[in-house]
């Protein structure tokens, strides 16, 4: 797998079009922060770490709108292995006018891309996601 993030999305993605009330994503310590964000921004439901066989991998539960619709709209990785993006603070982009969010890896972890303009820190813009 050359890209795990990229792998986290789709699996994201592709449970949510069949309507799956939880995805299971191989664990790593920045998909975990990754899904943090999303469980405290409203997107995803609640997560669990579980172990399987000497492996980790997170629960996810995916959240739905009443008329069966997933809260996730889009998502997108914007820095890929083959090409990776960075962004000062300033130059960091409000996604779906404000109605989405940026994941920015920083010198002080991943944060949204509200925070990191707040701490006036700059970063390489992970995803987006509205």
């Amino acid at each position: 797998m050359a890209d795990p993030i990229s792998d986290m999305l789709s699996r994201i993605k592709n449970a949510q079009g069949i309507r799956a009330e939880m995805v299971d994503i191989p664990h790593s310590r920045i998909k975990e922060e990754i899904v943090k964000i999303l469980a405290a921004e409203g997107f995803i439901g609640k997560f669990e770490i579980l172990k399987r066989m000497e492996k980790k991998f997170l629960r996810v539960a995916l959240k739905y709108r009443e008329n069966k619709r997933g809260l996730i709209a889009g998502l997108k990785r914007v820095s890929k292995p083959g090409r990776r993006v960075y962004s000062d603070f300033r130059s960091l982009f409000k996604v779906q006018a404000g109605f989405g969010l940026a994941v920015v890896s920083t010198s002080r972890g991943i944060m949204t891309d509200e925070e990191a303009r707040a701490k006036k820190l700059g970063g390489e813009v992970m995803l987006k996601i509205w």
